[in-house]
């Protein structure tokens, strides 16, 4: 199998992976996964389409991680693994959108207004 490359974004984050056959090391920015992500919640965000896809011990992963805080990170990480086992075997998607992991989250933080000291928030209305 020749190496996967996928990408995966979400918010300010940019997730940028490389898949190959191993024994399902998860490398990210040089540094053992669980170690980049040291609570429990993130790890399994991450591992999610590999624990669907039945893929877990399948891979190895090496990952590029940029921009944006950890959540948005593990969240655009675990887009781009899905996006790779897809690549791989097309059999899978079907169970990975059933999940829910092959949708691009849109949402972006809004845009501060001038006049207003946040986007939507404004200062006190006074009628006098």
């Amino acid at each position: 199998m020749e190496v996967v490359n996928t990408i995966g974004r979400r918010k300010s984050a940019v997730a940028r992976i490389y898949v190959n056959e191993g024994k399902g090391n998860i490398t990210v920015n040089k540094r053992e996964f669980k170690e980049y992500f040291p609570t429990t919640t993130l790890q399994y965000i991450v591992t999610q389409p590999l624990n669907i896809a039945e893929a877990v011990e399948k891979y190895d992963i090496k990952v590029n991680l940029d921009g944006g805080g950890i959540k948005g990170q593990a969240e655009a990480l675990r887009l781009a693994i899905t996006r790779a086992l897809v690549k791989i075997d097309p059999e899978a998607r079907k169970d990975l959108k059933a999940a829910g992991f092959l949708t691009r989250d849109p949402r972006e933080v809004e845009r501060k207004k001038p006049g207003r000291p946040k986007a939507r928030k404004r200062f006190q209305f006074s009628k006098r």
